[in-house]
């Protein structure tokens, strides 16, 4: 199976999964396509790139520097002002809180060396508590080991751990923003689940990360920093399903052609030759499940998107109505239902239906008015 989704990708190193990425996971889980190119670790921007469809997604130059900005003044003086927001939410009696900055060790070491600051503030006292900033976990994705550099914060507290995200969305007269707090939440929920499978490597109870997240945005509209707690239970069992998920991606690659890869055929530089045309039609051997909602968590959400319009698929309008019309694949095929003038398969009578139903009640407001 390795050996297969190396070959999906070519001669390259796989894309290491970083949290966003394996977050946009769980927002669309039946896509065999997205599983198989992430479990295969093709680079799927560079791919969306090279057919012509580049992601419309980024953040702004303005955005990451206020943002950075913004991470900074929380993190200054050895995360001072987070302990004191901290000491308020969780109702801890911090008296007082070691600062360890893991960024400041050599790359090839920052994750053992996470391991063994976690481990020993497992062990050791619990009237102190401790900052990690820009710890490396690690999560198993398909089987490979997905290095996560996140530039959240772990506190720990009475052998308690908090993943702390720290965002530049602003919290106003008490709201955020519902859309920006879910994907911070599904985000945060990939940090637990890597601490949790982090604590159970070192024999220690995985209970101890626990599933409510600390939250901190910008107040109003100053820079002054204020913290919520976020459930992620929710994401947690999402996630889990999702990846439970991709180990089975076996079924779907073994139903492909012999000779099918993804390969960009990079020469020495780096730069794609292979044929937009020629790796459209690869990805195409992969069923794709477009919905909006990937437009924001997806790189190949516009090939996709073009895809499902020349095809008229039920997607384009929405998850909820593509899940409600299940097995109507295309929008002709569920007016051709609904008109009475096709079949419907014994799968497709219920909602074959539902949908003649909902065309009678519309002809009869449209006669009445």
């Amino acid at each position: 199976m390795t050996a297969r989704l190396d070959e999906l990708r070519g001669p390259v190193p796989p894309v290491a999964h970083d949290a966003r990425a394996i977050a946009a996971l769980t927002v669309n889980p039946g896509c065999a396509r997205r599983a198989v190119l992430d479990a295969a670790g093709v680079d799927k921007n560079l791919t969306a790139r090279h057919l012509g469809f580049a992601a419309p997604f980024g953040q702004s130059r303005f955005a990451i520097t206020r943002g950075a900005a913004f991470e900074a003044l929380v993190k200054d003086d050895g995360c001072a002002e987070l302990l004191r927001l901290l000491r308020d939410l969780l109702e801890a009696p911090v008296s007082r809180a070691a600062y360890h900055d893991v960024s400041t060790v050599e790359a090839h070491l920052r994750h053992s060396h996470t391991r063994a600051l976690i481990d020993r503030a497992v062990r050791g006292s619990g009237d102190t508590g401790a900052f990690f900033d820009h710890p490396v976990l690690r999560l198993r994705i398909a089987g490979h080991p997905s290095h996560l550099e996140p530039d959240v914060v772990i506190f720990q507290f009475g052998g308690r751990f908090h993943i702390v995200q720290i965002k530049s969305f602003a919290v106003i007269d008490g709201q955020a923003d519902p859309v920006k707090v879910a994907a911070a939440a599904r985000q945060a929920a990939v940090y637990v689940l890597a601490l949790r499978e982090l604590l159970e490597e070192l024999g220690h109870d995985p209970g101890r990360a626990s599933h409510e997240i600390v939250l901190v945005c910008p107040k109003d509209f100053a820079n002054r920093p204020v913290a919520a707690s976020v459930d992620v239970r929710r994401e947690l069992a999402a996630l889990r399903r999702q990846l439970a998920r991709m180990t089975r991606v076996e079924k779907i690659v073994a139903a492909l052609p012999p000779g099918v890869t993804f390969d960009l055929a990079r020469d020495d530089d780096g730069t794609p030759t292979r044929p937009p045309a020629e790796l459209a039609d690869a990805i195409r051997r992969v069923p794709a499940r477009y919905a909006p909602e990937c437009l924001s968590t997806c790189d190949l959400c516009l090939f996709c998107r073009a895809e499902a319009r020349e095809r008229g698929a039920t997607g384009l309008l929405g998850r909820r109505v593509r899940d409600e019309l299940g097995g109507v694949a295309s929008v002709e095929e569920a007016l051709e239902l609904a008109e009475g003038t096709r079949e419907p398969s014994p799968e497709q009578e219920e909602v074959a239906e539902l949908l003649r139903l909902a065309e009678s009640l519309r002809a009869e407001c449209l006669a009445a008015g």
